[in-house]
C-alpha cells in the first residue's frame, strides 16, 4: 500500500509510476536504454507479462481512483458475488473495498444483512460519476436505495469518502485487473 500512496503524491503520479515500472521491466529483461542486444520472443513475452501484472490490479480486483485517492476493490460482477458482497467480514481496511458491477443503469438498493462492518456506498453512473453516497449501518436489513440510476456501487469503510473529500459529483477512474486464464 505504501507504494500506491507514494505514487499518488506529486503533479504527475501515474506518468511517473508507469515510466518507473517500464524502466524496471526493461532493466529486468536486459533491454535497458543503450543496450544494443535484442530481446528474444521469450524475453518479450516475459516483459509483457511483467508489465501487465504491475500496471494492472490483480485478477478479480479494480483500482477505483479519485484524483489522489485510490481504493483497491474486489470486483463483484456476478449475481452470486454481488449477493455475498462484504458479508461476514470482520473489517474492511482503509484503501480497500468492493466494487459492484451491473450490466445496466437503474436505481440500486443495498442492505447490510450479515455485514458486521459499518460501510459507505458510493453509487456511480455508467461514466463513473458519483451520484449518491450513503452511510450504511451493520446488520440492518432495510434497503439503502440510490437517489439516481447507477451502474456501479463502491463499498468502503464508513467515513472514508468524507475523510478523502469525495462527494456527490466526484469523477472516478476505474482500472480493472487482468482476467484469469
Amino acid at each position: 500500500m505504501q507504494a500506491r500512496e507514494n505514487c499518488h503524491k506529486g503533479k504527475w503520479p501515474r506518468t511517473r509510476a508507469v515510466l518507473g515500472l517500464l524502466g524496471l521491466a526493461l532493466a529486468t529483461i536486459g533491454c535497458a536504454p543503450g543496450d544494443s542486444s535484442s530481446a528474444s520472443d521469450g524475453e518479450v513475452f516475459v516483459a509483457e507479462s511483467f508489465l501487465a501484472s504491475t500496471l494492472l490490479p490483480p485478477a478479480g480486483h479494480a483500482w477505483v481512483i479519485f484524483d489522489a485517492d485510490t481504493v483497491l476493490a474486489e470486483v463483484a460482477a456476478t449475481a452470486e458475488e454481488r449477493e455475498q458482497g462484504l458479508m461476514y467480514r470482520e473489517e474492511v481496511p482503509d484503501g480497500t473495498g468492493m466494487l459492484f458491477v451491473f450490466t445496466d443503469s437503474r436505481v440500486r438498493s443495498f442492505w447490510m444483512a450479515n455485514t458486521y462492518v459499518a460501510l459507505d456506498i458510493a453509487y456511480m453512473d455508467p461514466s463513473f460519476r458519483v451520484v449518491d453516497i450513503i452511510a450504511m449501518e451493520p446488520l440492518v436489513t432495510e434497503s439503502y436505495p440510490s437517489s439516481a440510476p447507477s451502474m456501479y456501487g463502491l463499498e468502503v469503510r464508513q467515513g472514508w469518502f468524507s475523510e478523502q473529500g469525495i462527494t456527490i459529483g466526484a469523477q472516478a477512474e476505474i482500472v480493472f485487473g487482468v482476467l484469469e486464464r
